[in-house]
């Protein structure tokens, strides 16, 4: 899934109001890159193939990147760009502020523990990018694959340091977390590395599944509660997702539903029929209405999947929701973890 609710944010529960083997699993596969002499988290390898790879040129929606040796030095412009950097490995020199001072999210905090190391340097992104706070870190490279701030921010960050970024603006919201990915690892000469990544999220998606037979085939509704609307999320053109990976389906009800056309009215709660149907409350307080208040109406009782206790919250306190709209190379795999349990206990009617 690339991007399943546009209007949520990368960021903290409390600056947007949002937001177990198989994340050991991605960490076993990018954390330290096999432990090989001289690879450090820090910044990695700069010897052999890694070395050789390089100048490296990389096109870009505003012109090119040009990276002549490997990084040593990263910063990020993004939570997703300072996931990337720990999903390779690497600790960046300088990140933003995600968490605005709170709790770093598990699988966050998970990778940091990997790598031994403390929370990376931040700087405070309330008003945007802070130019003159990565300047200081004097970056090797500048990742900015998970940004929406691009058009504004190149021409300021490409003196300091060759950016890593898009090479249409437009996917800024079309990339998959694969493609950004790979093409980060490119940069820094990491390819390899990232290949592991991606072949150790497949992997744990795909035990999942085989590990629930029972998931195969059931038809789903994803709704997310937003200030203005009940968003019907699992629409026809909608990308599949960690939820079609496992083995659900999309309702028929899905085809009367697009990205510009996927509000549900209350009169209309029967559209979220479905043999599964998951609902996320975001914007807590500032959403249409609390679970509370949809859970006591009463044609929302009267829905088969409701009354068979096929439905279920996916809680956005501890950034799940927040991961499964915004995928990424490091929170992926921990939303397979996390998600599961949910699903088989929705499947089971528990």
């Amino acid at each position: 899934m690339n991007r399943l609710a546009r209007p949520f944010a990368r960021r903290s529960t409390a600056r947007t109001l949002i937001a177990a083997a198989a994340c050991a699993t991605l960490l076993a596969g990018c954390g330290g890159k096999d432990d090989k002499a001289g690879e450090k988290p820090s910044g990695g390898a700069s010897t052999g193939a890694a070395e050789a790879a390089f100048p490296v040129t990389l096109p870009n929606a505003w012109g090119k990147t040009e990276v002549k040796k490997k990084p040593l030095k990263v910063a990020t412009v993004s939570d997703g760009d300072t996931d990337i950097a720990l999903a390779l490995g690497l600790v960046p020199v300088i990140t933003p502020d995600a968490e605005d001072g709170g709790p770093v999210p598990e699988y966050k905090q998970r990778a940091i523990t990997k790598l031994g190391a403390g929370k990376p340097k931040t700087y405070d992104d309330t008003d945007g990018t802070d130019y003159e706070a990565i300047a200081a870190e004097a970056p090797d490279v500048i990742l900015g694959m998970n940004t929406w701030s691009m058009d504004t921010d190149y021409a300021k960050l490409a003196p300091i340091a060759p950016v890593v970024t898009f090479t249409d603006k437009a996917h800024s919201d079309t990339l998959t977390w694969q493609e950004r990915l790979k093409t980060a690892a490119k940069a820094l000469g990491m390819s390899a590395e990232a290949e592991k990544v991606i072949a150790a999220n497949e992997k744990a998606t795909a035990d999942a599944a085989a590990a629930h037979p029972e998931f195969k085939g059931k038809t789903y509704t994803y709704a997310v509660v937003h200030p203005e609307q009940i968003t019907f999320m699992s629409y026809a053109d909608q990308d599949p997702g960690v939820f079609e990976q496992l083995g659900f389906k999309k309702t028929d009800k899905a085809k009367s539903y697009k990205a510009d056309k996927n509000a549900v009215s209350l009169e209309n709660l029967d559209e979220l029929e479905a043999d599964v149907l998951l609902m996320t409350y975001p914007f807590g307080d500032n959403g249409l209405l609390s679970a509370k208040e949809l859970e006591t109406n009463k044609l929302f009782q009267s829905l088969k999947v409701v009354k068979g206790k096929h439905y279920a919250v996916i809680p956005s306190e501890n950034t799940l929701s927040s991961a499964v709209a915004y995928p990424d190379a490091l929170s992926a795999p921990w939303v397979v973890e996390k998600l599961t349990p949910i699903l088989a206990g929705v499947v089971a009617g528990k």
